[in-house]
């Protein structure tokens, strides 16, 4: 949407998150948007819709974009509670704008002749692009690498080859970006696949101030938009929190 990329390829295993984006880039978006601007949200509609079985993938996708909204740091995975007193002691409503989400999901329905999504497995995916030098890539894997055990919580899908995925990458023609946090593990891949490491700060759930890394195949300094990178990062991981990311493994 704002234009950095004509064509843009993603990669996601989780049903749920993949049903939104399938629904998002179909034809029945418009349902969806009708779905999140009627829910009147409380603690109690939030339990009694979660506890439904989705009827469609138009409910899932619903309910999947609505757990995401009101379970503690936008966890999706199994056991994750509910939001107690959120921004402003709003509670499950503290993250629940209909009308921005509206808003932002017809926008992307705009472009979705643009877009390509793949309910599969990163690694059944980057080898499509590995000699493209125009492709850029972006990777943003559970963190669960050296033992870590934040992406273990957070996701369904959370054993990744990590190794295998530095290996990979390592090969590609073209630009990589990959977002991990700073475990001694992950500094050892990229010193073995030379790749350029930079910290980034951020806010956690908690709203601790730590950092994450972003590492690159090309120096932060040549990149187009070098500088942006990391401070577009830092916002969203800092808007958000580490607990809010979903990606394809």
């Amino acid at each position: 949407m704002e234009g950095l990329v004509h064509r843009a390829v993603m990669a996601e295993l989780d049903s749920g998150v993949a049903c939104v984006w399938k629904v998002i880039l179909g034809d029945n978006v418009t349902d969806l948007v009708s779905r999140i601007r009627k829910f009147e949200i409380s603690r109690e509609t939030v339990i009694e819709e979660l506890c439904r079985d989705p009827k469609d993938e138009v409910h899932l996708a619903f309910q999947t974009i609505l757990r995401n909204r009101v379970q503690r740091g936008g966890i999706l995975a199994p056991g994750a509670s509910l939001v107690k007193n959120g921004e402003n002691h709003r509670g499950v409503a503290s993250r629940w704008y209909p009308e921005t989400l509206s808003k932002r999901i017809l926008a992307i329905a705009e472009v979705r002749d643009r877009i390509e999504f793949l309910h599969k497995d990163a690694f059944d995916v980057i080898p499509r692009f590995t000699g493209h030098t125009s492709a850029t890539f972006f990777v943003d894997p559970p963190y669960t690498a050296g033992g870590k055990s934040a992406g273990s919580r957070l996701y369904i899908h959370n054993h990744v080859n990590h190794a295998g995925l530095f290996e990979m990458l390592g090969t590609v023609s073209g630009s990589v970006m990959l977002t991990y946090d700073d475990a001694p593990a992950v500094r050892q891949f990229a010193t073995r696949h030379a790749f350029f490491v930079r910290e980034i700060p951020m806010k956690n759930t908690h709203h601790n101030r730590l950092h994450e890394l972003a590492l690159t195949n090309r120096r932060f300094d040549i990149l187009t938009n070098a500088e942006d990178s990391p401070m577009l990062l830092a916002e969203k991981s800092a808007r958000y929190g580490a607990g809010n990311k979903t990606k394809g493994r």
